[in-house]
C-alpha cells in the first residue's frame, strides 16, 4: 500500500494515550502517541516522559515482528518519533487480554497469590465501555450485545492465543517474562486486524530474573522509576539508541 506523503486532516478521536487523525487517503489514519498516562478507568492522570515515543516505536517493531507469523495488523508505516500510519479499522468493542502470570484483576477476582504461573494462558474478554468501567463478558455476551458474531469471537480469542505464543517466546529471549497483554481488534476490508498498540502501556512485562515490573504498574502504584523502565523495554528489544 503506498502512502506517499499522507498529512494530518481533521481529528477523528482522542484517547487516553493517543490521537488519530484522518488523512486524505479514506482507508488511512495516522496514529499519534501522547506522553499522558492514566490507570483506574482514568481516575490517576499523569504523564510519562517519551512515553508517546517509546509506545510508537515498540509498537511498531512488535507489530512488524507479528505480521511476519502472518498475524494481521493495521500498522503500516512509522512515520515520526510519535507517530504512525495505520489502516482505518471498525473498532469492535471486545479487549481480549492475555494471562499468563497472576497479576491485578486476576488477583483480586480469585483471591491468587500474585506472580503465580497460570498453568495454562488465559484469554479474558471484556466489554469495552469505559462508562461500565469494561466490564468481564464472555462469548455468549458478546452477541447478545451484538459486538461480534460467535465466529469472529472464536477467530478473536484463537489469534490472541497466537500472538501469545509469539510475544511470550520473544520477549523471553529479551530477558522478559510476559505477565499478562491486551488486545484490540477491528474490521478493514472484511477482514479482523489486530489494532491499536503493543506496549508497556498494554502489557505487563516483568524481569525475568528479579520479577522488577517493567510496565505502567509503576505509574498506576508509584513506584518509582517509571520512565526508567520504559526506556528499559525499549532498550532490551532494539538495543541502546545510538546516541544514549
Amino acid at each position: 500500500m503506498s502512502t506517499g506523503t499522507l498529512r494530518k486532516n481533521e481529528l477523528i478521536y482522542e484517547g487516553k494515550a493517543k490521537k488519530v487523525f484522518a488523512t486524505e487517503h479514506p482507508d488511512l489514519i495516522i496514529q499519534e502517541f501522547k506522553d499522558d498516562a492514566t490507570a483506574f478507568n482514568a481516575q490517576k492522570k499523569g504523564q510519562i516522559r517519551n512515553k508517546g515515543v517509546i509506545n510508537n516505536e515498540l509498537s511498531a517493531h512488535l507489530f512488524e515482528y507479528l505480521e511476519t507469523f502472518g498475524v494481521r495488523t493495521h500498522f503500516v508505516e512509522k512515520i515520526s518519533e510519535r507517530e504512525m500510519i495505520c489502516k482505518k479499522l471498525d473498532i469492535i468493542r471486545i479487549e481480549v487480554v492475555m494471562r499468563n502470570v497472576a497479576a491485578g484483576s486476576l488477583v483480586k477476582r480469585f483471591g491468587m497469590r500474585e506472580g503465580t504461573e497460570l498453568p495454562i494462558p488465559v484469554a479474558e474478554l471484556y466489554y469495552k465501555n469505559d462508562a461500565l468501567g469494561d466490564p468481564l463478558m464472555n462469548d455468549e455476551h458478546a452477541v447478545v450485545l451484538n459486538l461480534a458474531t460467535l465466529e469472529e469471537v472464536t477467530l478473536l480469542k484463537q489469534t490472541a492465543w497466537k500472538i501469545n505464543a509469539i510475544l511470550r517466546e520473544y520477549f523471553l529471549s529479551k530477558g522478559l517474562k510476559l505477565v499478562d497483554f491486551k488486545l484490540e481488534f477491528g474490521r478493514h476490508d472484511g477482514l479482523i486486524l489486530v489494532g491499536d498498540e503493543i506496549s508497556p502501556d498494554t502489557c505487563r512485562l516483568w524481569d525475568l530474573e528479579t520479577n522488577k515490573k517493567l510496565d505502567k504498574d509503576r505509574f498506576r502504584f508509584d513506584l518509582g522509576d517509571v520512565e526508567e523502565a520504559y526506556l528499559e523495554v525499549r532498550n532490551r528489544l532494539l538495543g541502546s539508541p545510538a546516541n544514549a
